[in-house]
C-alpha cells in the first residue's frame, strides 16, 4: 500500500511540473507573438526611417478604433513622408465612414496622402477615398455608388402563415418603428426616408466639395451607380488610372516626396485579421496542448471578426439574380 501511495503521489508530482512546464512555454510563445506582431504592425525598426506608408482599407467599414488609432499612429509618426491608402470596400455604415473621412482628412492635412482603388471603392468606400489629396484606380475598378439605404426586414406575412403575433405598448407611434414585426405605416416610413435624405445630402455635399462638382456634374454620379476607372475619369470621380506606381510618382512630382523611399505596410493592432492576437493565442494554446484554453481564445476570435451593421448604410451590394 506504501509502494503504491509512493507511486500515486510521484505521479501527481510528475504531471504538476509538466503542468507548470506547459504553462511557462505557452506564456513565453505568447510574449514572443507580441513582440512579432508590434513588429508587423509598424515594418519592425525600418519603421523608424523615412518611408512611405501604405494603409490598407478593406471589408465592410464601421468606424472600428483599431483602424482610426492606425491612422492616427501613422499622422503623430515623423519617419511617414507620405501615404498611399490602398481601398478595396463596399461601403459600411454612414457614421463609420465619416469618422474614417475625418481621420484621414487630419492625415492628409499633415502628410499627402493618395488613395489607390484597387478592386472596389464604393459608397463609404469612395468616402474614404475623398478624405485622400488624389484618387487614382485602375481601368476596371469599380467606384461611386453615391448614396445612403436603410433596410429592414418584414415578417408579417410569415407571422400571420403560423398564426403568430407580436403585441407592444409604447411610449409614442414611432417608438420602435419599422420592427419588422407589423406593417410599416406611413408615418414611420416618412420618418425613415427623412433620415435617408439627410444622409444623403450629406454625402452629396462631401463629394461636391471635394471633387468641385457643379449641380449637372453631381446629378451625373449621384444616382447610386457604379462606374469603372475608366468612366470614373471622365466623370472626375477619380483624378488617374493606375496603381502605386503612379502614386508614387504623383508624390514625387508634385508633394516633393523624395524618390526612392521605400514602402513600408502599416497595420492594424495585433487583434486584427493579418495577425490576430486571439487567432495566435488560439495556435499556441493547441501547440501547447491546452486544447479547452484554445478552444476559448477560438470562441473569442470568431466573435471579435464579427462585422454589425445597424443603421443608416453607405453600402454597395449588386443584386445577384439567381
Amino acid at each position: 500500500m506504501g509502494y503504491e501511495a509512493d507511486l500515486i503521489a510521484d505521479r501527481r508530482r510528475l504531471r504538476g511540473r509538466v503542468t507548470l512546464w506547459r504553462a511557462l512555454a505557452f506564456v513565453a510563445l505568447i510574449a514572443v507573438a507580441v513582440v512579432a506582431g508590434f513588429s508587423l504592425r509598424e515594418g519592425g525598426l525600418s519603421a523608424s526611417r523615412p518611408h512611405v506608408a501604405r494603409v490598407t482599407i478593406d471589408g465592410l467599414i464601421t468606424g472600428d478604433q483599431r483602424t482610426l488609432d492606425l491612422i492616427g499612429d501613422v499622422r503623430k509618426s515623423s519617419a511617414v513622408q507620405a501615404v498611399i491608402l490602398r481601398i478595396d470596400s463596399p461601403g459600411g455604415t454612414t457614421a463609420g465612414s465619416e469618422a474614417l473621412h475625418e481621420a484621414l482628412r487630419r492625415l492628409a492635412a499633415e502628410k499627402p496622402v493618395v488613395a489607390v482603388v484597387d478592386t472596389l471603392a464604393a459608397s463609404g468606400g469612395y468616402i474614404a477615398a475623398l478624405g485622400a489629396d488624389r484618387i487614382v484606380a485602375r481601368e476596371t475598378s469599380l467606384v461611386g455608388s453615391i448614396g445612403v439605404l436603410f433596410q429592414f426586414p418584414n415578417v408579417t406575412g410569415l407571422l400571420d402563415s403560423v398564426g403568430v403575433s407580436v403585441e407592444e405598448v409604447k411610449s409614442s407611434p414611432l417608438k420602435a418603428a419599422p420592427n419588422g414585426f407589423s406593417p410599416t405605416s406611413p408615418e414611420a416610413r416618412a420618418a425613415l426616408e427623412s433620415l435617408v435624405r439627410d444622409s444623403f445630402d450629406w454625402f452629396k455635399r462631401l463629394v461636391r466639395e471635394r471633387r468641385g462638382y457643379d449641380d449637372a456634374g453631381l446629378a451625373r454620379v449621384a444616382d447610386g451607380r457604379v462606374f469603372t476607372g475608366r468612366q470614373g475619369v471622365d466623370l472626375r470621380l477619380v483624378d488617374e488610372l493606375g496603381g502605386e506606381r503612379e502614386a508614387v510618382a504623383w508624390l514625387a512630382r508634385e508633394r516633393g516626396v523624395a524618390e526612392g523611399l521605400p514602402l513600408r505596410e502599416w497595420r492594424r493592432s495585433l487583434r486584427d485579421r493579418s495577425f490576430g492576437f486571439l487567432s495566435g493565442a488560439t495556435l499556441v494554446a493547441q501547440a501547447a496542448g491546452f486544447e479547452r484554453l484554445a478552444a476559448f481564445f477560438g470562441g473569442l476570435d470568431a466573435g471579435a471578426g464579427v462585422r454589425r451593421l445597424d443603421g443608416l448604410l453607405a453600402l454597395w451590394h449588386p443584386e445577384v439574380e439567381n
